[in-house]
């Protein structure tokens, strides 16, 4: 089998980097797997800089050496949010009203990446979801 993509949620990304034991075995498994490209999306970083600036999310420091720092270390791969990605959330059903899962599906689906994800309500999106 070649290599597969897969796309962090928000969530997945910050239990990974802090060794979190919420982060699925699954999850766990398949982001350390050295043949899976693992994708973090520009949404994640600005859903952290909202909470963060919100004071619902503690950072020890800023967040653009933050990420850049867990990037580099765990080999992820940035994904931007393209005009695509964008035009494909009107065709979401409108039953999940987070932007960020909204459009962290729609990268998902675009991209044909199943999104590393606890949250179940995704695949209500008809994004194909691991945990």
């Amino acid at each position: 089998m070649g290599i597969v993509k897969y796309l962090l949620d928000t969530h997945a990304f910050l239990w990974w980097i802090a060794d979190d034991p919420s982060l699925s075995e699954k999850a766990r498994s398949i982001i350390s797997d050295e043949k899976n490209e693992i994708y973090l999306s520009a949404v994640s970083v600005w859903e952290i800089a909202i909470k963060s600036r919100a004071g619902r999310l503690e950072l020890k420091e800023e967040l653009d050496p933050f990420v850049t720092r867990h990037v580099r270390k765990n080999a992820f791969l940035p994904l931007p949010v393209t005009l695509t990605h964008s035009a494909k959330v009107q065709l979401l059903p409108n039953h999940h009203r987070d932007p960020f899962d909204q459009m962290l599906a729609a990268q998902s689906m675009v991209e044909e990446m199943p999104l590393i994800t606890i949250d179940k309500m995704i695949e209500s999106f008809g994004a194909r979801v691991v945990w």
